[in-house]
């Protein structure tokens, strides 16, 4: 891979979707979606492989680890007998086996201790791509809600006529957008449009943020 994986995660996470609406003049927003959704789900995907090798090789370690822990014990008993046997020779090449076990097994921790941090490294990586995929779907999905606001201010509102229409194409727009998440995310979509109703779960998303900040401000006086 040209680009490595934390640059990778680092340059999808920290991305702008206003860039993106930038570029949306001529081009349809399910064909930005597409792409964009799709480099995440890859990157999520390189990360897991990345995860699953890093896991295999710590436990690797830890067996090899715990096998020459063993027989490390298993040699003391041996040496002894060696011993009493009065054969100096044969505890001799004991105590030369335990030294190489002794030697080893420090780098093996240290195996298992980095792998044990790269995993959280990778598991973050994976977090972090997954609420950055999530944030890009409900930004697509505001830009389309704004777009089809903006069809209702040009053509004009009328309860029985234009409005009818608009909140047709409104429904529409947002049934195809549905589709396309679906299909390429996997992720069901939102269902139809309904502006008071989204007008209420920001007010509610709000409410729980501002509730997490006076959380942490009280822990910190108390502290």
């Amino acid at each position: 891979m040209s680009e490595n994986i934390t640059s990778r995660v680092g340059r999808i996470v920290s991305a702008s979707f206003n860039s993106i609406i930038d570029t949306l003049e001529d081009v349809a927003p399910e064909s930005i979606m597409q792409e964009a959704v799709r480099e995440i789900d890859t990157a999520i995907d390189d990360v897991r492989v990345e995860l699953g090798r890093i896991l295999a090789s710590k436990h690797l370690s830890n067996k090899r680890l715990a096998e020459k822990s063993t027989r490390h014990d298993e040699l003391l008993g041996q040496i002894s007998i060696a011993m009493k046997s009065e054969r100096e020779d044969l505890a001799r090449a004991g105590v030369s086996e335990q030294l190489d076990i002794e030697a080893q097994l420090p780098v093996l921790e240290q195996a298992i201790l980095d792998a044990s941090e790269k995993e959280k490294e990778l598991e973050g990586y994976v977090s972090a791509l997954t609420a950055k995929k999530r944030e890009m779907e409900k930004d697509l999905n505001d830009f389309i809600s704004s777009r089809e606001s903006s069809i209702t201010s040009d053509v004009g509102y009328s309860p029985k006529g234009n409005g009818e229409a608009v909140g047709q194409k409104i429904s529409k727009a947002t049934s195809s957008f549905d589709r396309i998440l679906t299909k390429h995310t996997n992720v069901p979509g939102d269902g139809s449009f309904d502006p008071e109703n989204k007008a209420r779960v920001q007010e509610l998303e709000k409410l729980t943020r501002d509730h997490r900040i006076e959380e942490r401000m009280a822990a910190m006086k108390a502290d």
